[in-house]
């Protein structure tokens, strides 16, 4: 009986510790994150632990670097940043990304994606793809997004940009192109492959061929003017490190790079 109520207490004062922590945690000011829809289905998963590791809450707003990195420069308040490494450099060089806090996130690959259950369409080679192209009903990719711009020069390359703009749907970020291929209003997304395999009802059918393959890279950085800037520094360690990788490569991106 004795060891059952150690046992019970033991149980009790760990629940409570557990119980204190949280409200510590939920107590501490909330760091400010604006981060890429690239990154958001690794991030979100690793939000819990990070926030457990820092003591600290974060608040993420996510969207497209093209629609954040103008924020930033207008002078939005945030502790820190998840953008594309291009973004990430130009507010550096700005004065507005603490360079000394830069911290490369992974990088990622453009792939196709399809409604889940669909059947997949070869898109493993350069003419494969631009007969799964040319045959769909429709396509969708982002008008601002970091894969519109190696779309564009591949659709070029191939001959087929104009065959193929009376049936796509250029739309404003990731949640809109991946309803819009939930919804039955798009048969192909184009964008980057963690976007892909983040997206509820959604399925790779594959990476773009070599050919015409782009990575993008994301990295991290402080606001100088961060009101959390060692749980910022915190986070931003904890989500490029080796806890937080596997988290990235689950969703097709390659850590640390």
């Amino acid at each position: 009986m004795k060891i059952r109520a150690f046992a019970a207490g033991a149980i009790a004062i760990g629940g409570i510790i557990l119980l204190f922590a949280a409200g510590v945690r939920a107590q501490a000011p909330a760091v400010r994150v604006l981060a890429s829809n690239g990154v958001q289905g690794a991030v979100t998963e690793i939000i819990p632990q990070c926030e457990h590791a820092i003591g600290h809450p974060l608040a993420v707003d996510f969207g497209t670097t093209a629609s954040i990195k103008p924020r930033i420069e207008g002078g939005e308040a945030f502790d820190f940043t998840i953008l594309t490494a291009d973004a990430i450099d130009g507010l550096i060089k700005e004065g507005k990304v603490a360079a000394d806090s830069r911290a490369s996130v992974a990088r990622v690959g453009i792939g196709i994606g399809i409604k889940a259950g669909a059947a997949k369409p070869d898109v493993s080679t350069p003419e494969a793809l631009k007969k799964a192209l040319l045959n769909a009903k429709s396509i969708t990719y982002a008008a601002a997004g970091a894969s519109r711009p190696p779309t564009d020069k591949m659709l070029a390359s191939m001959g087929i940009a104009d065959a193929l703009k009376s049936k796509t749907l250029l739309l404003s970020g990731a949640e809109e192109t991946a309803a819009a291929v939930r919804d039955g209003k798009a048969e192909i997304l184009i964008t980057l492959i963690s976007e892909i395999m983040s997206a509820k009802g959604l399925a790779l059918a594959g990476p773009l061929p070599k050919e015409f393959q782009a990575y993008i890279g994301f990295a991290a950085g402080v606001s100088p003017n961060a009101k959390n800037a060692d749980a910022a520094k915190a986070a931003v360690k904890y989500l490029t490190g080796p806890k937080a990788a596997a988290a990235y490569k689950a969703k097709g991106m390659e850590p640390g790079t």
